[in-house]
């Protein structure tokens, strides 16, 4: 790998509670350079909570910690506010879970995009009007004249899903965060979506950190993948590699899964080992011959 895009080592979020303090995030390190990166596990293993603490989305009493966070070698850990703001949206956006629900349903769509790319990227209303439609094309949205004067309420998840996808890449961001962005589509539509994430990041040379729970998915769309278990990962490996995975707990989710060449009566379940949470062997001698990633 290059110089990456993004350096992060020994990343930590924690959260207060009446039990004590709760670790949602711990000692997460990764790069990430101009590739497809999917980061997959379970509800709850903080993959979420690790694309949000990335752009300065977790707020107090949450903590973010780190002994480096870097976009292109400056630290962006703890940055003021208004330093991160021109650089969250502007060189890195984020598509959040059920993008369709972030867009302000009293609003018209293109307005909306207009508001985003004129925020970050500055420019008069008629370069930000030409900009959203540019965008509304390059998402295949048909007519976008038309998408560009509706309501949220108007169109089709799918759609939905598209225009968020528009609106964080107007300013054209070096980073994309997409977390779970298919997850509520079908299987057509969702294969048209992973096409037009797939196109834009190999036309832009852009980096993209691809958030999902469906390994068989990741396993076609990315080129790497860290899998994450209670805040931490566990293992790191090439996509083409993650049905060779060596991991007892990446083993369990892939024989969870139902194969249409394989049936059987009943599929095995997960049974959880406590030194999964700690740190074990495995883990270590993975991080000793991949250090960053594969």
């Amino acid at each position: 790998m290059t110089d990456p895009l993004l350096s992060v080592r020994n990343l930590c979020v924690t959260f207060p509670t009446r039990q004590g303090v709760f670790e949602a995030v711990r000692g997460v390190s990764f790069d990430l350079g101009r590739e497809r990166l999917g980061v997959v596990g379970e509800s709850g293993s903080g993959k979420s909570m690790t694309g949000r603490s990335l752009l300065g989305l977790v707020r107090p009493p949450g903590q973010v910690q780190a002994d480096r966070m870097e976009f292109h070698g400056r630290a962006i850990l703890n940055l003021p506010e208004r330093q991160m703001r021109k650089i969250r949206g502007s060189r890195i956006s984020m598509v959040m879970q059920d993008p369709k629900f972030s867009l302000n349903p009293v609003m018209k769509i293109g307005n909306q995009i207009m508001e985003a790319y004129r925020l970050h990227a500055g420019g008069g209303k008629d370069a930000a009007r030409q900009k959203a439609l540019e965008m509304l094309e390059a998402v295949q949205i048909r007519d976008p004249e038309r998408v560009m004067e509706t309501y949220p309420h108007e169109v089709s998840g799918g759609m939905g899903q598209r225009i968020m996808i528009a609106m964080m890449l107007a300013p054209d961001p070096e980073i994309l965060i997409a977390d779970e962005p298919t997850s509520a589509l079908d299987v057509s539509v969702r294969t048209e979506v992973l096409n037009i994430m797939d196109r834009l990041v190999r036309d832009r040379g852009m980096g993209l950190i691809f958030i999902s729970h469906d390994l068989n998915l990741v396993a076609q769309f990315c080129d790497r993948v860290l899998i994450m278990y209670a805040g931490r990962i566990v293992e790191t490996l090439a996509a083409q590699d993650l049905h060779e995975a060596r991991h007892p707990y990446t083993r369990g989710l892939l024989n969870s899964l139902p194969r249409l060449d394989a049936p059987v009566d009943r599929l095995p379940v997960l049974t959880r080992q406590d030194n999964w949470r700690d740190g074990d062997p495995l883990t270590d001698s993975l991080e000793t011959e991949f250090p960053g990633g594969l």
